[in-house]
């Protein structure tokens, strides 16, 4: 009887092999077929079983006749080489657009205008308040880029006469306040003379119910202002890559590019801050302070610890170092910029990295001046885990140090990586390289994630929350146990899921059908259902009246 049952399986054996097999086949088949593969791109191939072998080494794998055919998950390095064609071309396409945009609607030009042609003309409202820095400025440089985008001017809004952190940053000129708006409005007599009430139309992004985001048009919008609320990440601009009208979107694609474009991904945030914000002259002393009179820092390194000290993080960023340093082929010490919000963390690497490197960093306990200002901007003891022990103004310091940078800007972590801080310190640092004559400087410029291994156990699975670089790639097609990785990372962080690997997590599809959005696990959706989503529901318009 054994005998029989042992000769069944051998005769089944290859049976279900073939089974097996074709399944297998079907599967890769299917991937591909979801995902429209650029011929151009030249794919790592790592199976998901070689992951914990070593981090992709993308140089072994520029040929294509080494391809496998049936891959079906990627590495964060792996994932990153779609931006390893960098930004430069479409940076300084975006650069021209925005200098011709303030030019046209820059507070000076406007103010001159005839009263009935200054009547006529409309406004972007950015407001942030003082909470955590890269969320609130992301408010302000959402208003600018939607201001590009509907051709009206900006208004940067105060609280109680106060511009947003306006003890450590300075704004342009370009801008205008609201009061100013109100006073140019009755000066003009917009109501008086033309009928035309100063009136602020509000959209909430953050309530999809109510958010006209993707299914309005909003530059046919009559309303003078117009406020997009809590827009505290790089996502909520770019939902107008899928707006229903094609007006919206071809404003958006001429400003964002195409979504699914990830090669050329402007900078545009790092080209607004770069036009629209300063540090103020206290904040300038202490940077220049902590520079020592020297040159500007080759790589700056962000970590995010949260209070904790990992050994594991501090490892794999000190590898990323390394490997950003052997690629700038520097003939001198490279100089580098440590940032964190555990200032312990920074006295305990320094020691290891002078080995090897100039570093510096801002010792608040050692700087003379006093840059408290009268915001009254101290730490609070619940947000002290988050924001870090030190005084809430050596995070501007470190950051318009940190965007010195002149080579790269690294992001490191405790649990999540390319935070809203470390996204903006790379956009301005890359804008602050950028060089309109192509040049070594401009063009070599990168910015680059570094993660600890126990990060990529399930893949990039925990790097939830819209506000991380990483999100758009969380999805199913991120391989899980890789081993410590230094990717290359988008200056413009991605906003939807049109790229080759990238996949949502199920927490963001179920938060995209509130925007009438019905993700696919691969990230995909059906434009005619949005269309018919839009179509049914009701537009609401929420306005307040000023004037």
């Amino acid at each position: 009887m054994r005998s029989q049952l042992g000769s069944r399986r051998r005769r089944l054996s290859p049976y279900r092999a073939l089974i097996a097999t074709a399944a297998f086949t079907v599967v890769g088949l299917l991937i591909l077929t979801l995902r429209s593969v650029d011929p151009s791109t030249q794919l790592p191939i790592t199976t998901s079983e070689n992951v914990n072998a070593k981090p992709a080494d993308t140089n072994l794998h520029s040929n294509h006749s080494d391809a496998q055919p049936l891959k079906t998950c990627a590495t964060v390095e792996e994932m990153g080489e779609v931006f390893r064609s960098g930004f430069w071309e479409e940076s300084c396409r975006v650069r021209k657009i925005i200098e011709s945009h303030f030019a046209i609607n820059g507070a000076s030009r406007v103010r001159a205008l005839p009263p009935e042609e200054f009547c006529r003309h409309g406004f972007v409202l950015g407001k942030a308040s003082e909470a955590g820095f890269g969320n609130e400025m992301y408010k302000i440089l959402t208003a600018g880029a939607l201001s590009v985008m509907l051709n009206r001017s900006l208004i940067i809004g105060q609280s109680r006469g106060r511009f947003p952190f306006e003890d450590f940053i300075s704004y342009s000129n370009l801008t205008f306040t609201l009061k100013e708006i109100k006073h140019l409005w009755r000066q003009n007599g917009c109501l008086t003379k033309y009928g035309r009430h100063l009136v602020i139309r509000i959209d909430d992004f953050q309530k999809p119910a109510r958010t006209n985001v993707l299914c309005s048009n909003w530059r046919v919008w009559e309303q003078p202002i117009i406020w997009f609320q809590n827009t505290t990440d790089a996502v909520a601009a770019q939902f107008f890559l899928k707006n229903v009208h094609d007006d919206m979107r071809i404003a958006a694609s001429n400003l964002f590019g195409k979504p699914d474009d990830l090669h050329h991904r402007p900078n545009v945030f790092g080209e607004l801050m770069r036009l629209l914000i300063f540090p103020s002259e206290n904040i300038q002393h202490a940077v220049n302070w902590a520079l020592r009179s020297g040159a500007d820092p080759d790589i700056a390194l962000h970590m995010r610890m949260l209070m904790n000290r990992s050994i594991r993080a501090v490892q794999a960023a000190f590898s990323c170092i390394r490997k950003s340093v052997e690629n700038l082929k520097l003939i001198s010490k490279p100089r580098i910029i440590l940032v964190s919000d555990n200032p312990s963390l920074v006295r305990d690497i320094a020691p290891d990295l002078n080995q090897f490197a100039e570093v510096l960093h801002f010792d608040f306990k050692h700087f003379k001046g006093n840059i408290s200002g009268n915001s009254n901007f101290h730490t609070v003891d619940f947000r002290t885990k988050d924001w870090g022990t030190a005084p809430r103004w050596v995070a501007f310091v470190d950051f318009f140090l940190a965007s010195r940078a002149k080579h790269a800007v690294i992001s490191g972590a405790h649990r999540r990586v390319g935070t809203t801080f470390a996204q903006l310190v790379a956009a301005l640092a890359a804008a602050n390289n950028l060089e309109e004559e192509r040049s070594s400087a401009g063009t070599n410029f990168t910015f680059l994630s570094s993660f600890q291994s126990n990060l990529l156990r399930e893949g990039l699975k925990n790097q939830i929350g819209w506000g991380h670089v990483w999100n758009r790639f969380a999805g199913t097609l991120s391989c899980h146990n890789q081993s410590r990785q230094c990717a290359r990372t988008p200056i413009l962080p991605p906003a939807w899921w049109d790229g080759l690997w990238q996949s949502p997590i199920p927490r963001d599809v179920n938060r995209m059908e509130a925007y009438g959005i019905h993700l696919s696990g691969f990230g995909t959706f059906d434009d005619n259902q949005l269309h018919s989503f839009c179509s049914s529901r009701k537009k609401p318009v929420l306005t307040i009246p000023l004037i």
